[in-house]
């Protein structure tokens, strides 16, 4: 992303990992961009993160009904034991997330708020929720990409080894200074694709796999 001046080339965040720039990122918002400039803040697992989160669930589906396809706990808040930004990720499945006069207005007149549109990855909408701190994502139901994070929930739930692993990587990014947190998010991709590939072998024979569509 761009360090401090307009003029400096996207620096990196680890191999292989290019970040996006201010413009690329506001390219899939529907706010504007505000700089981080700062280290990440994670905190210890909280055992009140299962209950925000079910409170979110109960609400969303009150709000949307049957088109409420799947609502599901995601994001290191779901895992038990894993440190994370207090923030949580719930993935909600819709019916088709291009069609936003299905969802948003319910969710707006509720007092959820449109961040972020990403048309061109899996029809991606962002949320933040009306109190609590959430990222609410809505994909279309049997999304790979829906598939993909809830494989690795539950893979980081079993494994204590790679949810140990993916905890030090965390930490350590979290110290560096990030102008976009999202730019620190990308730079786990080369842990969370290690990570994955254990996570499918592990899978069984025949199972969906993830991303495929």
């Amino acid at each position: 992303m761009l360090p401090s001046s307009i003029h400096d080339m996207a620096e990196t965040g680890g191999p292989g990992v290019r970040l996006q720039t201010d413009e690329e990122l506001q390219a899939g918002l529907v706010v504007p961009i505000v700089p981080h400039n700062a280290p990440i803040t994670l905190v210890d697992y909280d055992p009140a993160w299962p209950e925000l989160y079910a409170r979110e669930v109960d609400r969303i589906r009150s709000i949307l009904g049957r088109t409420a396809v799947l609502v599901e706990h995601a994001g290191s808040t779901s895992v038990p034991g894993l440190a994370a930004k207090p923030i949580i990720d719930i993935v909600l499945a819709v019916p088709d997330s291009a069609d936003e006069q299905e969802y948003v207005p319910p969710l707006e007149a509720a007092g959820y708020v449109l961040r972020a549109r990403e048309p061109g990855w899996f029809e991606h909408r962002l949320f933040k929720g009306p109190d609590t701190d959430i990222n609410l994502h809505v994909f279309t139901a049997g999304s790979g990409e829906v598939d993909r994070m809830l494989l690795f929930r539950d893979w980081l739930r079993r494994s204590d080894a790679d949810r140990e692993l993916y905890l030090r990587v965390k930490r350590n990014l979290a110290q560096r200074t990030w102008r976009h947190v999202q730019h620190y998010a990308d730079s786990k991709s080369a842990i969370v694709a290690e990570i994955m590939k254990r996570a499918i072998a592990a899978s069984p024979p025949g199972a969906a796999q993830p991303g495929s569509t």
